[in-house]
């Protein structure tokens, strides 16, 4: 595993050293990154000696460009740590500013990032840095929130960096790296399909994808093999995951059918079309003042085809419902034969939502809520199910 550990300028700089240690001692490698502002609080010697890594501290350092340096970094981590965090970051960071290696590296990094301000009390509260923390959560950022007592300058209340190992357990927790799913082989779906109608229009749904690759993301960092079949979305595929993009519903039958046998848990979180134009017209259908009839017909219902053949796998299923959400579920995973079901309620409009509320149904027991958590919250949790779960291979 390893991290990307931002150091940027301000007097609680020097604790960084201390989780930089705390990382190491727990297996974790850590790329050290320092603003300018942080070299004038702790030298990068520092952290090179301590961390037997060069420390980035410039855009285009002489001699490492062979590669483009942030990119080749953002791609290799696990996590983005920024540990302390001035309102200066957050503020580049809420609103996309990219002027040295750290702000570079937060645009280019599909991995998850924690944030660990530090700053003076009247700056923790200004609603310019209150603004952009919800921005940073609100897109599904980790914060260890600053602790309260006497600052650097003297002042009292809400600002001083959080407790070392406070920081550290965060991270540790974030990237779970406690291979609780080492060398199981999972696939997971994600997204809408799109259903041809003819070259120009189609049929499709709201589904964002947000959960499926939430959980891809979480899956890797636990250190399962992961597959994702994802339908058409914006979003970036995992990084160290098995990409395998797919428009329609029978793309995404054929893939997965065609992976299943040799997979050990497989979660299917894509939206995928219950209904599929009969013929896909070979021309642009023209418009007409006549109304105008649209021939529909089933699609294969993947689900249920797994359940059917499930032998050693286990299934992992989701319901969308805008009624009778548990009773609905609850048919739905017997009907299907699954494992585990998350069944939320779309009918106040979720979809595209960074957060969300669902009932997760197991066999026997009462049905767990999770209520307005972030998807990767219930990604986790859906996977320490698995987790505590697992089938011994046969």
């Amino acid at each position: 595993m390893k991290v990307a550990l931002g150091v940027t300028g301000c007097i609680a700089a020097y604790k960084a050293i201390e989780v930089m240690r705390g990382l190491q001692k727990a297996g974790v490698s850590v790329q050290v990154l320092l603003t300018r502002s942080a070299a004038e609080f702790v030298t990068p010697l520092t952290f090179e000696a301590l961390s037997c890594m060069d420390v980035i501290t410039e855009m285009f350092p002489r001699g490492k460009n062979r590669d483009i340096l942030h990119i080749s970094v953002a791609q290799s981590i696990q996590l983005l740590a920024v540990v302390p965090a001035t309102a200066n970051i957050l503020g580049k960071f809420a609103h996309g500013i990219a002027d040295d290696f750290l702000s570079t590296l937060y645009l280019s990094t599909p991995a998850p990032v924690l944030i660990a301000p530090a700053m003076n009390v009247e700056m923790w509260r200004h609603p310019a840095v209150c603004a952009n923390v919800a921005i940073l959560k609100e897109r599904g950022h980790l914060f260890v929130d600053p602790a309260e007592g006497q600052l650097a300058c003297r002042a009292e209340g809400k600002g001083r960096l959080a407790e070392v190992e406070t920081i550290v357990a965060r991270i540790l927790e974030a990237l779970k790296a406690d291979g609780s799913l080492a060398g199981l082989k999972i696939l997971v779906t994600a997204g809408p399909t799109i259903e041809d109608i003819d070259p120009v229009r189609f049929l499709s749904n709201r589904s964002s994808g947000k959960m499926g690759y939430a959980v891809a993301e979480a899956a890797r960092r636990r250190g399962a093999e992961v597959v994702l079949v994802s339908g058409p979305t914006y979003l970036q595929a995992p990084w160290g995951v098995r990409f395998i993009p797919v428009r329609s519903a029978a793309e995404m039958k054929d893939a997965v059918l065609k992976l299943y046998p040799d997979m050990d848990v497989v979660v299917k979180a894509a939206a995928v079309a219950d209904y599929r134009p009969f013929k896909a017209a070979g021309q642009k259908l023209k418009k007409k003042k006549a109304e105008v009839g649209l021939h529909l017909v089933p699609t294969d219902d993947i689900l249920e085809l797994l359940g059917k053949q499930k032998k050693r796998q286990m299934l992992v299923g989701f319901a969308a419902e805008t009624e009778r959400l548990l009773e609905s579920a609850r048919n739905k995973m017997k009907r299907k034969n699954l494992d585990v079901l998350v069944a939320n309620d779309v009918s106040c409009g979720v979809f595209g939502s960074d957060t969300s509320t669902v009932h997760i149904l197991k066999p026997a027991g009462d049905p767990e809520i999770l209520r307005d958590q972030p998807k990767h919250a219930i990604a986790d949790r859906i996977l320490d199910i698995i987790a505590e779960n697992r089938k011994p291979k046969v």
